[in-house]
């Protein structure tokens, strides 16, 4: 007795598809963060923008205030800082080992002109906030809008111009 199978075009990928998939998860952002090389990895940063200012919050918990150093240059605002290790041990047994310590370095290009000459940093609880007032030429200005002088009489302003 023969039997009778339905064919389906799409089922031949269906093992393609898997191998694909497994490719995929090797390149994956969370597998790529677990297997990265220390020197590799960075802080976060925050960078928002009010009428005035630009904003760049970092986050940089371990370092002492001290340790780190901010300049900016032709529009570049660089963080730099070291993190310090300072617990001493002879040996131990580390399964995994993530936190990373040494210097650091990062620049962030502002999305505007700033005047750096009146830049504030503020370092509270392993975040850094830098202010960094926007130059002049750049700020939105505000125009006043004033009444035109009337010419003449005014009509119907409570005066008989025009009386017949």
């Amino acid at each position: 007795m023969t039997q009778l199978t339905r064919w389906d075009p799409f089922g031949e990928f269906s093992s393609l598809r898997r191998a694909m998939d497994r490719v995929f998860e090797d390149f994956s952002p969370a597998r790529v963060w677990r297997t990265a090389e220390v020197s590799d990895l960075t802080f976060p940063i925050d960078v928002s923008e009010t009428e005035t200012d630009i904003v760049v919050k970092a986050v940089l918990p371990g370092v002492k205030s001290q340790d780190v150093d901010i300049s900016v240059s032709e529009g570049v605002l660089t963080i730099k800082g070291e993190s310090r290790y300072e617990e001493k041990t002879e040996k131990e047994n580390y399964y995994r080992q993530e936190i990373r310590y040494g210097a650091f370095s990062r620049s962030i290009a502002l999305p505007t002109r700033v005047d750096h000459e009146r830049a504030e940093a503020e370092f509270a609880d392993g975040i850094l906030t830098v202010r960094l007032p926007k130059a002049e030429e750049v700020r939105p200005k505000s125009i006043k809008v004033r009444p035109k002088e009337a010419q003449g009489e005014l009509v119907g302003a409570g005066g008989n111009a025009n009386k017949s």
